[in-house]
């Protein structure tokens, strides 16, 4: 399921990338810190870690909401970290993004037709003619009525709202579609749904994704590599198998130790997350260690503690 397909180098390729943001008294969160990875065609990697940890900030970087501090962003080969809005603009269709909260991701005074076809206006990539037939082809893609497209958001219940957003973020034919929390909103049945819209689109349509969650069941079902973030920084990166079966890090051990479990007979005596989790936020001049990784086996790598 890994390893780049069809000769082609990775859609996404992060190296390096920090990101600071200022704060009151001249102290500074370190959001995001040297991080590298890439995720192939094709291919869903997680990024999993508790609140706060960076992983919507490096969202937010890879989709050039935020600007890194340091390092590059290249999409598909090219550089697109110093790119001015209008060269990026280019580059807008191959990645898109669903927000947490479908909700806040809807303008309430917008029927959802007209929301979904907005970004191939803005794009000028089809005539309303044209536009029309494919918001009404994105519905049925992921599973509501046509009748429903002249309905306004708070018309939706959650779920479908979320596949009102996804089906705007798949308007314009994006290879790398980044969810950044897009079911943890949801409930558990509903949730369900919503993932297997999203393997079901990525076998159809070959999409690659970046999924951001910091809930480890929905990771174990839809991520062929796991990258586990803490404090801002990688201190783990493998397949599904190596993380899940075998972590190495104290943090994934401890963050895969405070899953739940239903059946009580599979209950052991587990360490559970205890204590305060450090600040991210260093007085000026300052900041954390920058951690360094070690290869344990093939595609597996874990910070050296």
């Amino acid at each position: 399921m890994t390893g780049h397909s069809n000769g082609q180098g990775p859609i996404v390729e992060v190296q390096g990338v920090s990101k600071q943001f200022p704060t009151d008294h001249k102290a500074r969160v370190h959001a995001v810190t040297n991080v590298s990875l890439h995720i192939d065609h094709g291919e869903t990697l997680a990024v999993v870690g508790e609140s706060g940890c960076g992983k919507s900030t490096l969202a937010n970087l890879i989709i050039r909401l935020h600007d890194v501090d340091q390092g590059r962003i290249l999409l598909k080969g090219v550089d697109i970290t110093g790119l001015n809005p209008r060269e990026m603009r280019v580059h807008r269709q191959t990645l898109q993004i669903i927000f947490q909260d479908p909700f806040a991701s809807l303008d309430p005074r917008v029927r959802v037709g007209a929301s979904v076809a907005e970004p191939l206006m803005v794009h000028k990539v089809a005539t309303r003619e044209q536009a029309a037939d494919q918001v009404s082809h994105l519905f049925e893609l992921v599973g509501l009525e046509k009748s429903m497209l002249d309905n306004y958001p708070h018309q939706f219940s959650g779920g479908q709202r979320q596949r009102v957003c996804i089906a705007r973020a798949l308007a314009l034919n994006p290879e790398l579609v980044i969810a950044d929390e897009a079911v943890s909103a949801l409930d558990v049945s509903v949730q369900a749904q919503v993932m297997n819209l999203m393997l079901e689109l990525q076998q159809e349509l070959g999409l690659s994704y970046l999924f951001i969650s910091h809930d480890l069941a929905v990771i174990e079902r839809i991520a062929h590599r796991v990258a586990v973030m803490y404090l801002g920084q990688i201190v783990e990166l493998g397949s599904r198998e190596q993380v899940f079966r075998d972590p190495r890090h104290p943090y994934t051990k401890r963050l895969l130790s405070a899953v739940p479990i239903a059946d009580p007979r599979q209950r052991t005596e587990r360490t559970l997350l205890t204590g305060e989790i450090p600040s991210p936020v260093w007085p000026a001049g300052q900041g954390p260690e920058v951690v360094t990784h070690a290869e344990v086996e093939p595609g597996h790598l874990v910070a050296n503690e």
